[in-house]
């Protein structure tokens, strides 16, 4: 994990190999970063690869239950990747939904993800 400082934020940045296959997991890289920080504006970049094909099929509810967390310890995330190889309709709109919002992204690349976050 790789953090970066930027003037109103700090960000971790995941390493790609980094993989996510419970709740837990992303818990507690959570506590870590506020802890070893002690800053309460934190975020994460996450890269698609990290979290599996597990979270962008909806029905799993696997998404839901990982976002739930950043939505309750107030952190945002940036998720980076090519999502358009998912044909999921219902993907594509969360993924539009979340990207309408101010917590939750879905971005191309990590530039994008850090211009996002010197923009919050």
């Amino acid at each position: 994990m790789k953090i970066i400082k930027l003037p109103k934020i700090v960000v971790a940045v995941l390493d790609k190999d980094t993989r996510i296959t419970k709740t837990h997991e992303v818990l507690d890289i959570m506590a870590s970063l506020r802890y070893n920080e002690d800053n309460d504006n934190v975020g994460m970049i996450i890269y698609k690869e990290s979290l599996g094909g597990k979270f962008f099929d909806l029905k799993t509810r696997f998404a839901g239950d990982i976002l739930q967390k950043f939505s309750n310890y107030n952190m945002s995330l940036v998720i980076v990747g090519d999502f358009s190889e998912y044909k999921s309709t219902s993907l594509k709109d969360f993924i539009r939904e979340c990207n309408r919002g101010n917590q939750i992204f879905f971005l191309p690349t990590l530039e994008a993800g850090l211009e996002k976050y010197s923009t919050l």
